[in-house]
């Protein structure tokens, strides 16, 4: 399997967001996740040590941008354009940390891949 990913061009992938997370968007376009915690741990520590039953991401400009763009039907290659003619050279390097950040968001299941 492992040598299947990396025959793959990262890039080409299509993400899409998963139905368990929630998320809001406010005037400005910030994105603020949320994800419902749970489970038997996570039903013990909201008992014993008051940890909250959702947690809220707070997202940044870039971040919320490129969160709204996951539709499933763009490929990561298409959203960098839309990132590059938003941010110009704050994005740089442009694909680089784009490939990082929706691997950290598939990393905590906030998004899958076709």
């Amino acid at each position: 399997m492992a040598k299947k990913i990396m025959d793959e061009n990262y890039l080409e992938r299509i993400p899409v967001r998963s139905p368990l997370i929630g998320f809001k968007a406010d005037d400005t376009g910030i994105v603020t996740l949320e994800k419902e915690n749970k489970g038997i741990f996570n039903r013990i520590a909201q008992k014993l040590f008051k940890r909250p039953k959702v947690s809220y991401i707070h997202l940044d400009a870039q971040g919320s941008f490129v969160w709204l763009l996951v539709d499933g039907k763009k490929r990561i290659l298409d959203m960098a354009d839309e990132v590059r003619a938003e941010f110009g050279e704050d994005a740089e390097p442009l694909y680089e940390r784009l490939a990082k950040y929706i691997q950290i968001l598939e990393s905590y299941d906030f998004v899958s891949f076709k």
